[in-house]
């Protein structure tokens, strides 16, 4: 699983500035810096297929929106880092891709080594032009536009794409409780003065489709694997919120991972389909008292705390039978049901774990401080405030100082993981190949390196089509021998060519 994460750019003192140009100068900033990449090293589109739809088509190019075509090169910043992510400029954002990881733990790891690697080129540009650029980890400018933060996981391909639809439009919609990241203002040009419990939930008009940008679906149909298409699938989530809190991010990913797990392995039997999800989504987003009730398609109401609840009651059997002995899995069902217990009883005892409680409370204390209606734009401003990456001038970060939120980690982990790749997925070898071969790195993919090296006349590809292999237990002493033995080395490992 892995996250890619759009942020929010804009120039302190110029707001009509390019965020093109802002974007690409900042992410410049940093691979001078860090990133020893050779001039001719880019970014290998040849393997993508952004247009490849899992309901069996392929969308013609000449129909696509230019948002979908993500293969290709426009000449920007585009680079994979020393811990096998992807930094390059996304439309008019800065995009951070994290590497590949096995766990939601590690994967917020690599998430939020993302928010440390922008801030850290925001000072570089600071430092070297006197100007700051500014960062926000949020999902909306308040004006009608919505950029993303996109989850994946690595799925069965044997596992029918109906299934995931049937199975995850409920939980997705309900998801929201526990994971969503609060927002002032109500509709996508935040015209009705209010509190939401997500940012991302106003701009979906959809149930299922391809699109990203425009006629938003609930489940995103890009078939588009990065890995092995006869064995997997890459689900591309386009629904969740980009998190400050860590633990929301954490549940985010890891019962999302766990739903999946029991789809995959055929294990539900009930149906809680919604009779309106585009609807219930928005509907459950804008009732902070979670007492909003929806209609499911055999004609029973629910709230999403219902419908989250017995989402939690399957896996907790799921559980039981397949991997009770699993730490870490039964830790995080017990942060679950813990959560949604709070919820239930006194939602503002879960502000350390659910993010959009915190910043209720946060906004509710300014609002009872000076009698503000949901009107008043100072309230905007502190919602602006919460998701700036400046650590001096973030809302979150002050409120974990007081002890009222926490995070899973420590600055020198997250530290640590700007500079050096998750070890027991591809991204390692990927992440190494940046960090010790530079002079003969070409290009790079998520499933693929390019390699020009002294000895050979062709240029060889080193082909990374299963995530889990290429980790540094099975690369390293390969890539602590000598390039002319690298290519016969590396062949027990992966396809060369």
């Amino acid at each position: 699983m892995g996250i890619e994460t759009e942020y929010g750019i804009s120039l302190q003192g110029s707001p009509a500035a390019n965020p093109m140009i802002l974007a690409n100068q900042l992410i410049n900033a940093y691979l001078e810096k860090f990133v020893p990449i050779n001039d001719h090293a880019r970014w290998d589109y040849d393997q993508e297929s952004p247009l490849r739809d899992a309901r069996g088509f392929d969308l013609a190019r000449k129909l696509a929106d230019p948002s979908l075509l993500t293969n290709e090169d426009f000449g920007l910043a585009n680079a994979i880092l020393r811990n096998g992510a992807r930094l390059y400029v996304d439309h008019a954002h800065p995009e951070y891709s994290a590497p590949e990881t096995i766990t939601p733990f590690d994967a917020v790891k690599w998430e939020r080594a993302g928010d440390l690697i922008v801030s850290t080129a925001s000072d570089l540009v600071y430092e070297r032009t006197g100007e700051r650029i500014l960062l926000y980890k949020n999902n909306t400018d308040g004006k009608g536009a919505s950029y993303g933060c996109h989850e994946n996981y690595l799925v069965s391909r044997s596992t029918p794409f109906a299934h995931l639809v049937r199975y995850l439009t409920p939980f997705f919609v309900s998801r929201q409780i526990i994971c969503g990241a609060g927002r002032v203002g109500i509709g996508q040009n935040s015209e009705i003065p209010g509190f939401q419990l997500s940012q991302r939930s106003d701009f979906f008009e959809a149930e299922v489709g391809l699109e990203t940008t425009m006629k938003r679906p609930i489940i995103n149909t890009r078939d588009e694997p990065h890995a092995d298409p006869q064995k997997f699938r890459r689900l591309h989530v386009i629904i969740g919120d980009s998190n400050m809190s860590e633990v929301s991010s954490y549940l985010k990913l890891g019962t999302t991972a766990i739903i999946l797990s029991m789809i995959e392995d055929g294990f539900f039997t009930e149906d809680l389909a919604l009779k309106s999800p585009v609807s219930a989504l928005r509907a459950i987003s804008h009732d902070a008292s979670l007492k909003m009730r929806v209609l499911l398609r055999d004609g029973r109401s629910v709230t999403g705390l219902e419908i989250q609840r017995r989402y939690f009651e399957l896996a907790t059997d799921y559980v039981a039978q397949r991997c009770s002995d699993h730490e870490p899995t039964v830790l995080l069902m017990s942060l679950w049901g813990q959560t949604l217990t709070q919820l239930e009883t006194d939602p503002t005892t879960a502000i350390a774990s659910v993010e959009w409680v915190a910043k209720q409370y946060l906004l509710s204390s300014y609002r009872d401080r000076n009698q503000s209606p949901w009107a008043d734009p100072k309230l905007a401003l502190i919602d602006l405030q919460w998701a700036e990456l400046r650590s001096d001038n973030n809302l979150f970060a002050r409120l974990v100082e007081r002890g009222l939120a926490a995070n899973l980690h420590g600055a020198e982990s997250l530290s640590e993981a700007t500079q050096l790749p998750p070890s027991q997925t591809r991204a390692w070898f990927r992440g190494e190949c940046v960090s010790r071969l530079p002079a003969h790195l070409v290009s790079a993919s998520w499933d693929s390196v390019v390699l020009d090296l002294p000895d050979s006349t062709d240029l060889i590809r080193i082909k990374m089509s299963d995530p889990y292999l290429g980790g540094r237990e099975q690369t390293e002493v390969a890539l602590s021998g000598s390039l002319s033995d690298l290519p016969m080395t590396l062949a027990d490992i992966f396809e060369v060519t």
